[in-house]
């Protein structure tokens, strides 16, 4: 999964989006607000599957209303979300309404054929004068959509106090749809705690830039970061601490379900993390009779790994797993559970084994599929499972090869390649955060490789799609989220959304460098690449 952490210290096919130019508006930098300037149509991240200029364009005006049907909730509670980004730095009332009007924003669920062949998460923009339309075949599509537009439009959108205008959308037809039905993210909340508020702002961030998962690791040496109510000092005890030794943190299963009620809300799945049978001196502080010699370690405040294990062949081990599993079931509907498996050096080859064939079950057996980090590869996954794939430059071939060979058996996968993918990384050696055993990891590094060619050997149609882990043994604030997310997260997204023939880093870094005024209006504190043509502030 990670850090191998050796280093512990700490401190159809798819064509190209067609040109930007737009008719009747004047080229210019997203973001540039106040002026008669806009951001050409489809120069946004990621990248739409298909971009046709054309035609005036719409404005928001003070007499614009948000169109949706009579009695389609989730029209209305799209309309809604949209008016609530919109009001602050407009000052315009937009109300939602149901009344007729061709006029005005206007946005439509649809089962037609045209819909339908942009998938579950695809969507179209037409930008014309006098109205703007958003439509898709789901909910999921018509937020998308609400991205789409936002970026578009100029960055002080994103302020929370009234802008000078004019707001402006670029004229003509942006059809999109995902390439990757997974786009996600990793959030670690295990070794340093982040609060509900917290996870929510970085949930908003990932939605911006369209992904639709949210990994959750949510145990790990250093703390257990949820309640469990079978075995309560896991969180009260297990949870009482994090990395140079905090107060830590836990979620209350009414906060955990708030964060999951957030995340379906932007579009995004939860999938809880419980990693095991290493990554456990939480759990084996807070309860002895999960160590094989019954005596509990003492709370672990530093960064090593490999050297917790559950006890495999203890009974109550498995009764411990089914507990948290049931409980965690209940409180996600999300298909997936992630058990972790990574790094698990003090447990045997036979052990590992032994214990994920009787871990597994215990998912399935409470309606979820499995999820794991690619050592799961190294016992047998059981049908449905996911394999989360971390290796690096530097990973042997033999294991990839035992990756390669559980996706050609059916397994599925989700590329997380360290040295390109784990957003946690340093950028430079002068990268005052971060880890650096996968190797720098530089804007241009992290966007350049091709998930579908990237694990060689291993089917196209295995890869399910990217994430992008952040892990905090350094990072404790979401000032330290954003300056290692940003702005490498978009990057992730864009491979994951984006169609294979749009990859080019020339094109791609100003696209990205234009978001940095949406950045600033959003308070979002980023890295300024030398890799990236940023525009002056």
């Amino acid at each position: 999964m990670r850090s191998h952490r050796r280093t512990t210290r700490v401190l159809g096919s798819l064509l190209l989006v067609a040109a930007a130019g737009i008719s009747s508006f004047a080229a210019a930098p997203a973001g540039d607000a106040g002026s008669s300037t806009v951001t050409p149509l489809g120069q946004i991240v990621p990248v739409p599957l298909k971009a046709d200029p054309g035609g005036p364009g719409f404005e928001i005006t003070a007499k614009t209303r948000i169109r949706v049907d009579r009695g389609n909730a989730a029209e209305r509670r799209a309309g809604e979300y949209l008016a609530d980004v919109l009001r602050p730095a407009t000052g315009y009332k937009l109300p939602v309404t149901d009344s007729g009007g061709s006029d005005g924003i206007r946005l439509r669920i649809s089962a037609d054929p045209a819909n339908k062949a942009l998938g579950a998460e695809g969507y179209r923009v037409i930008s014309a004068r006098g109205s703007l339309t958003i439509t898709s075949w789901s909910d999921a599509g018509l937020f998308h959509g609400i991205q789409t537009v936002r970026q578009q439009l100029p960055a002080s959108l994103e302020k929370k106090t009234r802008q000078r205008g004019p707001w402006r959308i670029a004229g003509g037809t942006i059809e999109d749809t995902p390439r990757y039905a997974y786009r996600g993210t990793m959030l670690d909340v295990s070794r340093h705690f982040f609060t509900v508020d917290q996870v929510k702002r970085y949930i908003d961030q990932a939605a911006l830039y369209k992904m639709n998962k949210l990994h959750l690791h949510l145990s790990d040496d250093q703390g257990w970061r949820i309640a469990i109510d079978s075995w309560p000092r896991l969180a009260t005890y297990g949870g009482s601490t994090q990395v140079g030794g905090g107060k830590g943190g836990h979620y209350t299963k009414a906060q955990y379900k708030e964060i999951v009620a957030y995340a379906a809300s932007r579009h995004l799945e939860v999938i809880p993390e419980i990693d095991m049978p290493g990554h456990t001196n939480a759990a084996l502080a807070s309860y002895a009779d999960l160590n094989c010699n019954g005596v509990a370690p003492p709370l672990y405040t530093g960064t090593e790994v490999g050297f917790s294990s559950l006890c495999v062949k203890k009974d109550v081990t498995y009764d411990f797993v089914d507990d948290v599993i049931r409980e965690l079931a209940a409180l996600t509907p999300g298909e997936y559970i992630h058990i972790g498996g990574d790094e698990a050096h003090s447990t045997s080859h036979e052990d590992f084994v032994a214990f994920m064939e009787k871990a597994q079950p215990i998912v399935a057996k409470y309606g979820k599929k499995v999820m794991g980090w690619h050592q799961l590869a190294g016992a047998q996954p059981v049908k449905g499972a996911v394999a989360q794939y971390w290796g690096y430059d530097k990973t042997g071939a033999a294991e990839r090869e035992e990756v390669v060979n559980a996706a050609k058996n059916g397994t599925k996968l989700v590329l997380s390649p360290a040295d390109r993918a784990y957003i946690d990384h340093k950028y430079t050696k002068d990268t005052p955060l971060g880890l650096s055993w996968a190797g720098y990891v530089e804007v241009q590094r992290s966007y350049d490789w091709d998930p579908g060619t990237y694990l060689q050997g291993a089917p196209a149609d295995s890869v399910m799609g990217v994430e992008a882990p952040l892990w905090s043994e350094t990072l404790s604030t979401s000032a330290h989220l954003d300056y290692m997310a940003f702005p490498r997260l978009p990057g992730i997204a864009e491979l994951g959304w984006s169609p294979s023939a749009t990859h080019d880093w020339e094109k791609y870094k100003v696209r990205l460098a234009a978001q940095a005024p949406r950045w600033d209006a959003l308070g979002i504190g980023y890295y300024r690449s030398p890799q990236v043509p940023w525009p002056a502030r």
